[in-house]
Parts: structure tokens; C-alpha cells; sequence
């Protein structure tokens, strides 16, 4: 065996060619540091036709193309070929047969897609990826947008029950998308994006449900944004609507917050500072009383201020995510919106009556113990995206990069033994 014989059946090996391809040409270019395999159908060998499968004749060749592989040694790696293309009696007109080595329309061979989707998958930056693999930015995404598709394909929907919605920032000014994300379970992922913020967006987000796993929807948990809450009725009118308990939260503190600044604004006014610079200790739990902070707070607290009673009444609604019974936490409710109403703090009785408003949907949450702290982690992933790209203009762009990281996606190629 010769050494051109020999070096084409050592690339030949490497390739695992079966199915009637073998290593025909080796070429080696030293200044573009590239090394070229040609390949060829043996003559004779019949292939399959690629719409219907049946064994057929080569009718002719399509023209040239080539493949970037898995890089040889330091040198960029391509594979040249022309397609046979199947002569289908069945089928009418020749048909190019696919590449045993790449998928359909691919200029890279699967082994190349894998080591890229890893790479990217590592990478600080899209930048870093294209210079490891030597490849164009368009090139990159390109990739990543059929990994994504990959992995959507795959994706199992048994197992989801629980899902979030939440919106996140796109462009300057009023400009959002909106992510269907799963909470609870093993662990948050994104299930999909739509641009805006809108029910009709809501509704479409929801529909990328699979219509046969619908029902298995158990409940989602949304803030108390209406667009969202009438997707949710239209589309999932089974599932249980359960409000975020820190969206509660936030309106708490708010409500504390105005009473704090309308009693300091008073108390200064006749001389009394009290309330200066204390803004963010009403805001805070104290977990650990024995810590400085929290003495000091409690003195604060001990002073006959309406800051104290509604920091009172928003401490004492945490007690209601602890409860196991819907029947238990319904009459800790009914006892602590009775003594809010009673206050005289029109800020608490404010959020009180937006409580009272949705409380069929914050009481869920005892039956699903879901929140959506799982969204907005997945909101800050979503956010380092967005900087390291310093902002998106397309939203496809910007849909592919954030299912491509948060995705969880099963996106390697199908990598076959030929």
C-alpha cells in the first residue's frame, strides 16, 4: 500500500465511512493551513432515495460542496463531496440523497456542530466562541439557532406541571418579551419567548404548550398583570392561578414605605427627625434579633409610630405563607384583613383590599407552594445575556440566545456511527 493509499485509508478510518464513501484525495495547504479530503461514492452501490427510503440507482451527482470538521492537529479540516442523487421511480424527479456526516443543508459535519455547541455553551462571550473555532459571528448563531431547534424538537413535556410567566426588558423604553418558564420540579428553565407583554402575547406564549399536554398543567404562577391572567383563563382554564408571594411582599413594603414617608414629612415638620435615614430598616426582616441591627430597630420600633403598626401588619403576613391548610391560612387571612381595615393606614388598607381582590389566587400557593423566584432567577441569567451582548435588536436573535443558556435543551447532534 502506498503512502497516498495509506493516508487516505488512515482519514477514512477517522471518518467511520461506510455506506459506499471513501477517501478518494488527500490535499494539504500549507499557507491556509487547511487540510482537504475529497470524497466519493463508489460507483454501483445503490443509496437510499431521502423522501420515501427505497434502495435505488444513482441517477447523477449534485454539485460540489464542502464541510468543515474537526480540526486536524493545528490545521482547519473540510470534507469536499458531490451528493449522489437518487434516481426514485417512486418519487419522480432525482432527489440529492443527505451527507452521512452533516445534517441537511449543514456546511459543518456533526462532529464539528458538537465540539461548537460545547464551546459556546463554555464561552464568556460570543466573541470567545468565534475565536476558538475560527468562525464568523453570523456562523456562530447560525449554529446556535439549530441547536435550539434540536433541542426544542427533543424536548419532553411529561413531568411539567408547574410553570411561570414573567417579562423581562427587550429594547430602550416600553419594549418587553415575556418567558414561559418551569418552576419547581428539579430545577427552573425557559420553555419559550414571545416579544411583548400583551394577552394576545400571553396567549401565544401559553399555546407553545403541546394541546396534549395542556391538561397536565397543574397551575402557573404569574404576578398580577391582567394580560397575563386572561391568557391564562383562555388558555389553561384548568390550571390554578397562583400569585407570586414576593410580588405580595413588594406591595407590603411599598404600602410601609408611604406611611413612613407621610409621618416623616409630619414629624419634621415640627422639628422631630425620628424617622431620617431609617428608610430601609422598616423593609427588612430581622431573623436574628441579637444582632446590632436589629436592637437598634427595635427600639425604633417600640415608639408609638404608625410606621411601627404597619411594619407590624406587613411582619405579620409573612405568617401566612407557612400554612399548610387552606382552612387555617383562610381564617389567619380573615383575622389579619379585619384588624388592617380597622388601622386607619390607608396605604396597608390599600394593598389589603388588593389582597381580598385576588385572594383565590394567593391562596393557591398553599395548595402549589410555587413561586416565581425561580423566573426571576432565571431573569438575572437572562440579563448577563443581554449585557455580554450589550443588547439585542432582533428578538429571534435574542429568543435563541436565551433558550440556547437557559434553555436546558438537549441540543447535540444525533451523532450516528456510519
Amino acid at each position: 500500500m502506498g503512502n497516498a493509499t495509506a493516508l487516505e485509508e488512515h482519514y477514512r478510518q477517522l471518518l467511520q465511512l461506510t455506506d459506499g464513501w471513501e477517501v478518494r484525495e488527500v490535499n494539504f495547504d500549507m499557507k491556509r493551513r487547511r487540510v482537504s479530503l475529497r470524497l466519493e461514492h463508489r460507483r454501483g452501490v445503490r443509496v437510499s432515495c431521502p423522501e420515501c427510503g427505497a434502495s435505488c440507482t444513482i441517477a447523477d451527482h449534485a454539485p460540489e460542496r464542502t464541510w468543515r470538521h474537526l480540526d486536524t492537529m493545528q490545521y482547519e479540516t473540510v470534507l469536499v463531496a458531490r451528493l449522489p442523487r437518487a434516481d426514485c421511480k417512486a418519487c419522480g424527479s432525482p432527489k440529492t440523497v443527505e451527507a452521512p456526516w452533516a445534517g441537511r443543508h449543514s456546511p459543518y459535519t456533526w462532529l464539528f456542530e458538537s465540539l461548537a455547541v460545547a464551546v459556546i455553551e463554555a464561552s464568556s462571550t460570543l466573541s470567545d466562541a468565534c475565536e476558538l473555532l475560527r468562525i464568523s459571528w453570523e456562523a456562530v448563531h447560525r449554529l446556535m439557532e439549530r441547536a435550539v431547534e434540536r433541542g426544542l424538537a427533543r424536548r419532553d413535556w411529561k413531568g411539567i406541571k408547574h410553570a411561570g410567566m414573567d417579562e423581562k426588558s427587550f429594547k430602550r423604553g416600553q419594549s418587553y418579551i415575556t418567558t414561559l418558564n418551569e418552576v419547581g420540579g428539579d430545577g427552573a428553565r425557559v420553555l419559550e419567548v414571545v416579544e411583548g407583554r400583551t394577552s394576545e402575547a400571553a396567549a401565544a406564549l401559553l399555546q407553545s404548550i403541546p394541546e396534549e399536554h395542556r391538561p397536565c398543567i397543574k397551575a402557573v404562577a404569574v404576578d398580577m398583570w391582567d394580560a397575563f391572567l386572561k391568557a391564562c383563563r383562555e388558555v389553561l382554564p384548568h390550571a390554578d392561578i397562583v400569585h407570586d408571594k414576593y410580588h405580595v411582599s413588594s406591595h407590603l413594603n411599598a404600602a410601609v414605605d408611604k406611611v413612613r414617608k407621610e409621618e416623616h414629612k409630619r414629624l419634621m415638620a415640627s422639628g422631630d427627625d425620628t424617622l431620617k435615614g431609617t428608610k430601609y430598616g422598616w423593609l427588612r426582616t430581622y431573623e436574628d434579633g441579637r444582632s446590632s441591627e436589629a436592637v437598634s430597630f427595635r427600639a425604633l420600633h417600640q415608639l408609638d409610630l404608625k410606621t411601627s403598626r404597619a411594619w407590624h401588619y406587613k411582619e405579620d403576613f409573612r405568617h401566612f405563607w407557612n400554612y399548610v391548610s387552606e382552612a387555617a391560612a383562610g381564617r389567619f387571612y380573615r383575622a389579619w384583613f379585619k384588624a388592617v381595615m380597622r388601622s386607619r393606614l390607608e396605604p396597608l388598607k390599600k394593598v389589603a383590599r388588593m389582597i381580598d381582590a385576588r385572594w383565590k389566587e394567593i391562596l393557591n400557593y398553599i395548595k402549589h407552594r410555587i413561586t416565581n423566584a425561580a423566573s426571576e432567577g432565571l431573569n438575572s441569567r437572562i440579563q448577563a445575556i443581554k449585557s455580554a451582548a450589550r443588547g439585542f435588536r432582533s428578538f429571534v436573535n435574542y429568543r435563541t440566545r436565551i433558550l440556547f443558556h437557559c434553555g436546558k435543551l438537549d441540543m447535540q447532534p444525533a451523532l450516528v456511527t456510519h
